[in-house]
């Protein structure tokens, strides 16, 4: 769950908002009502980012394969057809 707070509130209680980061609540931190940060676990951000380049990874090998769209061979006379 987020929990959002104040730049003033965050800054004066940052103590409890790292004890609560390490329960693994999630914190937005908003400047006059705009967010403007986010604090999360470590360990979440680890795991983001082993999920993003496993996708990475998964989108490279596709890539290099290629898709297939489905068409055949063009000659000269099919490329020119009206």
């Amino acid at each position: 769950m987020t929990k959002t707070l104040s730049l003033r509130d965050a800054n004066q209680s940052f103590a409890r908002c790292i004890r609560e980061v390490e329960a693994g609540e999630e914190i937005v931190v908003t400047r006059r009502g705009r967010p403007v940060a986010r604090i999360v676990p470590a360990d979440a951000t680890e795991a983001r980012r082993q999920v993003r380049n496993q996708a990475l990874d998964g989108l490279r090998k596709m890539m290099r394969r290629g898709w297939h769209l489905g068409g055949g061979p063009l000659d000269r006379d099919a490329l020119h057809e009206r």
